[in-house]
């Protein structure tokens, strides 16, 4: 596969010149978290490379995915008149997704451990976890599924839309000032969910449906603690560092149009998924929920690891990401009836949206082990015995 220069030269020159800034002030996180990812680091050998690290945890979240899609593909596994996931399965997601967790904490302490830290790793680090939002998101919706006691299809389409939209607030701080401002529902959000994994193979889904006090059902709480969680914490937090940089006079981008650049292209991303969605001749969401939002995680994904890029090498973000070009196409298509198999065509282009970031990912990587004379996945140097 001929891999293409994604990376501009003036990019790989501000890669030279980072360096790593971070906040992380959870106390969760602080003072649970970390101490227990300290001592877990010690049992890793020596010569295992933080990246591999990171994949592992990365195709834990994968693994999940697949794992509910061939017990729940349609998001019905949960509701009254199926069948339901086995409790094994649960117990399976509880462990996997606390491992994936675990080793996206010990993957930066390894390379300090290992003094292998490069720019390489953060950018790998937190491209795979702009991917993992949509394995995450998907899995959980599995618990509750679609049924009348559950979250309806074009709910969780926005639902995913707020998980992705805090996402991208925090390396829309760090684009502007310079400084990654670690949000506080990211840890707890993963403890939380790990451990609803566990207690639903114990009590079963039944258990969701019943309401938490008077007719306050779970599902509700859900819901209702993803968008508090978004707009009255991480939004306000994310806001705030900005508005701090920009009274301190530190802000790396002085005028509103360029501090704003990098929601643009996730932004047009989110108007062409919603179009699709409501104009959609045969109801595409309710008929292929997981694969639509497998598409928009992917897609979300390719978009927020350039900005990553822009953020990291210093470098002005894009105005508009080029797989929004065919996508506008794909939902012409679509809604106007001149792809008459809206099925088949949603299934072309989310296949296409996949290899086109894989390729992306690789290519980017590839770009930067050669850049910095380092395999991705060994600490050995290359052309060294």
């Amino acid at each position: 596969m001929a891999l293409y220069e994604y990376v501009t030269q003036e990019q790989l020159a501000g890669f030279d010149k980072y360096k790593y800034s971070a906040v992380d002030s959870n106390p969760l996180s602080i003072y649970v978290m970390h101490p227990f990812w300290n001592l877990v680091v010690k049992f890793l050998p020596t010569w295992l490379a933080p990246n591999l690290i990171t994949f592992t945890g990365f195709m834990f979240l994968v693994l999940n995915f697949l794992m509910l899609a061939f017990y729940d593909f349609d998001f019905n596994a949960s509701s009254a008149g199926y069948q339901h996931v086995p409790s094994w399965v649960w117990v399976a997601a509880g462990i996997f997704n606390f491992l994936a967790y675990t080793l996206d904490g010990v993957d930066g302490k390894q390379a300090r451990r290992t003094n292998s830290s490069t720019p390489l790793g953060e950018l790998f680090d937190h491209g795979l976890d702009s991917w993992a939002c949509v394995f995450f998101v998907a899995t959980v919706y599995s618990i509750f599924g679609r049924a009348e006691s559950g979250v309806g299809v074009v709910t969780l389409f926005y639902i995913l839309w707020v998980v992705l939209f805090s996402f991208i607030l925090s390396h829309w701080e760090k684009y502007n000032t310079g400084i990654l401002f670690l949000p506080w529902g990211y840890d707890i959000s993963q403890v939380t969910i790990s451990l609803v994994y566990l207690v639903t193979a114990a009590v079963g889904v039944e258990t969701w449906y019943q309401p938490v006090i008077f007719h306050l059902l779970y599902r509700d709480l859900f819901t209702f603690m993803i968008i508090a969680c978004s707009f009255t914490v991480t939004l306000p937090m994310s806001l705030y560092n900005v508005f701090k940089g920009y009274r301190n006079n530190t802000l790396k981008h002085s005028s509103l149009y360029e501090g704003l650049l990098p929601f643009l292209s996730p932004f047009l991303l989110f108007v062409l998924s919603t179009i699709w969605v409501i104009y959609s001749p045969s109801n595409i969401l309710v008929l292929q929920p997981r694969i639509f939002y497998l598409m928009v995680g992917t897609a979300f994904a390719n978009v927020t690891c350039k900005l990553i890029v822009c953020q990291m090498s210093n470098t002005r973000c894009q105005p508009l990401s080029i797989l929004l070009l065919p996508m506008t196409a794909v939902v012409v298509l679509a809604i106007t009836r001149v792809f008459t198999n809206e099925t088949l065509l949603l299934y072309l282009w989310t296949a296409a949206v996949v290899l086109a970031h894989i390729h992306y990912g690789v290519s980017v990587v590839k770009q930067l082990s050669n850049h910095f004379n380092i395999f991705a996945f060994s600490l050995k140097k290359p052309n060294s015995d």
